[in-house]
């Protein structure tokens, strides 16, 4: 008998899309499976909020205009590289876990909490630039925060230093940009 494809849509919104890898043994790594789970969950929502802030700021690395250009543009590029290899090590983390990472437009549009904020690239204004960037890197840092709290209910020390690693970055990411707004 011929099997038939399903015509059912993808959902949209707001969604975990922490699968399990379909071919995985068993994993007994002293965390259930349930807790891997909660922190993959949480990890997929904090690599589409670190992926949707390194677009960002590759974006204002490529359009930043006017007096700070130098400064920011060479800002811009410390930063998205840093980020760009640590959303290596998140991915990494969530395959550690059982789980497949996202790694879609499409999924990170629906897990990130970081508002898309269109019309910027036209305009140029390195001010609103960086005052989006701190908005995005504290968006961040409390998904990493979240991410901490089931890790660390969960016994889970990779995942606690992996996000307090984050938590550092992008909090100092924060304060520096915040600085230049002051």
């Amino acid at each position: 008998m011929a099997k038939t494809k399903s015509t059912t849509k993808p959902k949209t919104g707001k969604q975990k899309l922490a699968a399990a890898a379909p071919s995985a043994p068993n994993i007994d790594i002293g965390i259930t499976q349930g807790d891997r789970k909660k922190i993959a969950d949480g990890l997929s929502r904090f690599q589409a909020d670190a992926f949707t802030l390194y677009l960002k700021t590759h974006n204002f690395h490529w359009n930043v205009t006017g007096s700070m250009f130098n400064s920011l543009h060479t800002m811009f590029e410390t930063q998205y590289t840093e980020q760009w290899a640590a959303l290596d090590d998140v991915a990494e983390r969530i395959r550690a876990l059982g789980f497949n990472a996202p790694g879609s437009y499409r999924e990170f549009a629906a897990l990130t909490s970081i508002a898309e904020e269109p019309g910027l690239t036209d305009s140029a204004d390195w001010r609103e630039m960086v005052r989006q960037l701190v908005v995005a890197n504290e968006a961040v840092c409390r998904t990493a925060r979240e991410v901490l709290d089931v890790a660390d209910d969960a016994d889970d020390a990779p995942t606690e230093d992996l996000m307090t690693q984050r938590l550092q970055t992008h909090e100092k990411y924060a304060w520096m940009l915040r600085s230049l707004l002051q």
